[in-house]
């Protein structure tokens, strides 16, 4: 049913001025024409026949430059007016299982929203839009976008089928790459790009062609590998010396068997913003992130924190934040996301600064998993006397399950930092103490008992001196081991010692340089 030639344009309605603005219309030399999805403000995704020599018989595409000169059109649902941006295609980084390519740009885009990337399958019945500036019915070179709604028919590995939802709308010449995307409550994500048609009813198309029948790309199953592309610069673009805190947690994938990416990053910046870098599910320890989402502007509330860390305390779903406040008043946030943080509880209210809220004394807070009922919702707190306690299933006990784990001890005043690990596979998670001299200390198999034992994963006078936020993560795997350690330097590097266990650390990678 499908011919072997791209499809190229969209036969169906005329988009509503800035509708679908991130659809771009590519221009290949002189004698292409091609449409494409924005990403990523420095990135679209389109279809690798449109770069490659002759894709009736090949769709391979080298990767680097573009051959032929090539221009992008983004943000101009009418290309005869002015606004958007007009730039040109730098860099080609094509797919070998399919007809796909991430199309880099020579300046950012401004003004426009990348599309969104679906953490949803595509399956068979669902309707989706699908935009592009190819030949109508009636135009050979039409001048403004084009969508029609399409079903999807079959789902492949690479590939889906689509049938028009109106007996008109087809897929034509012109409109090779362009998007297929869901609409869910008013956000759209990509589903697949456009690949191949049978252009029954486009403009030029004999008569006797009948098949409006459309092939497109999958790239449900890449969004992992389209961030990991189109977000590969921003680990270097975020300026690592303004930190105020970190915190590892899975806020944009479900915990457990469930989980599909590696853990994600909460950082709180000095300016009062927050971000999350969402985990990536490629295989590349150099790049455990894909991506920084902006969740709080400068001067919002979370220059007040002054101890975060995450957990599992909802018992499903995404992680969520425990917070300790300027004010003393502490938080449970049962989950956080992209779009911040969600069912908020106050476990301690907001009293006067004074020596009698001992919430004020907490210097230090992590969560693990240091009781027996399998979730990282426990929060050890270390106090400024330097004694130590526990805080066990906070989502059902609040703060009622209280424990003491050391008396107040003038060597654990000398404890800059700390956090729940897996390290040495006990029942309970382990505790991670980083020390002012630089040694790093692992008490393995804390539980409400105390302590049982200490091994050193770094003798003090080390490099590990210079760390100013360190946070445990499963930033090289997407299990449940949390026995990665993420450094910020404080020169503003950042290092990841993957793979920590008994034996101390194995070497570390240089995220940043």
């Amino acid at each position: 049913m499908l011919t072997a030639a791209p499809a190229h344009a969209v036969v169906g309605d005329p988009a509503k001025d800035d509708t679908f603005t991130f659809t771009a219309k590519l221009d290949i030399g002189d004698e292409r024409s091609c449409s494409a999805a924005l990403v990523g403000e420095q990135w679209l995704v389109t279809a690798a026949s449109c770069f490659a020599d002759d894709p009736a018989k090949s769709l391979t595409v080298q990767a680097g430059t573009p051959k032929v000169r090539t221009i992008a059109t983004i943000g101009r649902t009418d290309l005869t007016r002015g606004g958007g941006s007009v730039t040109e295609v730098v860099e080609l980084v094509p797919r070998t299982d399919r007809d796909l390519v991430m199309a880099r740009l020579a300046a950012p885009v401004t003004g426009v929203a990348p599309v969104g990337l679906s953490a949803n399958a595509v399956l068979p019945g669902e309707d989706l839009w699908v935009a592009g500036y190819g030949r109508t019915r009636d135009d050979w070179v039409p001048d403004r976008l084009h969508h029609a709604r399409f079903t999807v028919d079959t789902v492949k590995s690479t590939s889906i089928d689509l049938s028009g939802k109106s007996p008109n709308a087809a897929v034509c010449q012109g409109d090779t790459g362009g998007p297929a995307f869901r609409e869910i409550g008013g956000r759209y994500e990509l589903a697949g790009v456009n690949s191949m048609s049978g252009q029954g009813g486009c403009f030029g198309t004999n008569e006797a062609v009948n098949s409006r029948a459309a092939a497109n790309t999958r790239v449900d199953d890449l969004t992992g590998w389209i961030r990991s592309i189109a977000y590969r610069d921003a680990l270097k673009q975020a300026d690592w010396k303004n930190v105020a805190h970190l915190a590892s947690g899975r806020f944009t994938n479900a915990s457990g068997a469930a989980a599909k990416r590696r853990m994600d990053l909460f950082v709180i910046w000095k300016d009062g913003s927050a971000s999350i870098f969402p985990g990536s599910d490629g295989t590349d320890p150099k790049a455990p992130f894909s991506g920084e989402h902006k969740v709080a502007k400068p001067g919002s509330d979370w220059q007040y924190a002054r101890a975060i860390a995450a957990g599992n305390f909802a018992g499903s779903g995404t992680d969520g934040l425990f917070v300790r406040w300027k004010d003393a008043e502490v938080t449970e946030y049962g989950h956080l996301d992209l779009k911040g943080a969600h069912d908020e509880r106050t476990l301690k209210k907001k009293l006067k600064l004074d020596p009698k809220n001992f919430w004020n004394n907490a210097r230090l807070i992590t969560v693990g998993q240091y009781s027996g009922n399998g979730l990282r919702d426990d929060v050890l707190v270390l106090w400024e006397d330097g004694s130590t306690s526990l805080y066990t299933d906070i989502h059902s006990k609040e703060l009622s399950g209280y424990s003491q784990l050391s008396a107040a001890a003038k060597s654990w005043e000398n404890a800059i930092q700390i956090s729940a690990g897996e390290f040495n596979g006990k029942a309970t998670s382990d505790l991670l103490i980083q020390w002012k001299d630089g040694e790093t200390s692992v008490f393995p198999g804390v539980d409400a008992k105390g302590y049982h034992g200490r091994t050193k994963v770094r003798e003090a006078g080390t490099a590990w001196k210079n760390a100013h936020i360190l946070t445990t993560g499963a930033f090289t795997n997407n299990d449940e081991r949390v026995n990665d350690i993420l450094i910020s330097w404080n020169n503003g590097n950042l290092g990841l010692y993957p793979d920590i266990d008994a034996n101390g650390d194995h070497g570390g990678i240089e995220l940043l340089k």
